[in-house]
């Protein structure tokens, strides 16, 4: 899978709506958007905060394991 499935599904899964995400990351919808449809590539930053949010490894979350485990803590 990749992760711009994985960012959807995730997205989806906790019924949130792209403008929640968008805000999250200080970004336009438009801007998210393009980032689901792969129109462009979603900034190594804004991964560390989905990551974190969702409370997925950036490995599950870039589609590099299947595997969902917990952002690391501190």
């Amino acid at each position: 899978m990749k992760y711009l499935d994985r960012i959807c599904a995730l997205r989806e899964d906790r019924d949130l709506t792209q403008t929640d995400i968008a805000n999250l990351l200080n970004i336009g919808q438009k801007t998210y958007s393009d980032y689901e449809l792969g129109k462009t590539r979603i900034p190594l930053d804004s991964m560390l905060v989905l990551a974190k949010y969702y409370d997925v490894s950036m490995d599950y979350l870039s589609g590099a394991s299947d595997i969902k485990t917990a952002y690391p803590r501190k």
